[in-house]
């Protein structure tokens, strides 16, 4: 997870500004030329535009990134509640099928007792049919041996 940066808890309005100052900057490039005294002011004055929009655009990046993180930071969250709540099921189902692999192994003897009940009444099922079959010819045979 996103651990908490200085830009996190920074507001827009507290992110740093660009300062400079038109006339550090510009008394070197001045000193060099030979502009007249009256175009001046109009440099000085879209330099001042110049640097006050590079701050504003600078400050605006700045805004973006911090909502960014704050983004990254509560999906982070979001995913940990998730996968925290994920885990607790599977807990949950693997206990679940535990008990459940208890109760199996507890009932084994038992359904290998109906299994053999099974097998022995099919068996004597066939019994009983093949009983029936001979005694139907044997009634067969009495009643031949009557009819002489």
């Amino acid at each position: 997870m996103i651990g908490s940066h200085n830009l996190l808890s920074a507001s827009s309005s507290q992110l740093p500004t660009l300062t400079l100052s038109v006339n550090s900057v510009l008394d070197p490039i001045m000193n060099e030329t030979s502009e007249s005294v009256s175009e001046q002011p109009n440099i000085n004055l879209l330099a001042t535009t110049m640097f006050e929009k590079t701050a504003s655009y600078l400050q605006e990046e700045l805004a973006a990134t911090v909502d960014d993180y704050r983004l990254l930071e509560e999906m982070n969250r979001q995913a940990i509640t998730k996968y925290s709540d994920m885990k607790q099921i599977a807990a949950n189902i693997s206990k679940a099928l535990k008990e459940l692999n208890e109760k199996y192994r507890n009932l084994k003897p038992y359904l290998e007792q109906i299994d053999e009940v099974e097998e022995s009444v099919f068996k004597l099922e066939q019994a009983a049919y093949k009983l029936d079959a001979y005694s139907k010819r044997l009634e067969a045979k009495f009643k031949q041996l009557e009819k002489r």
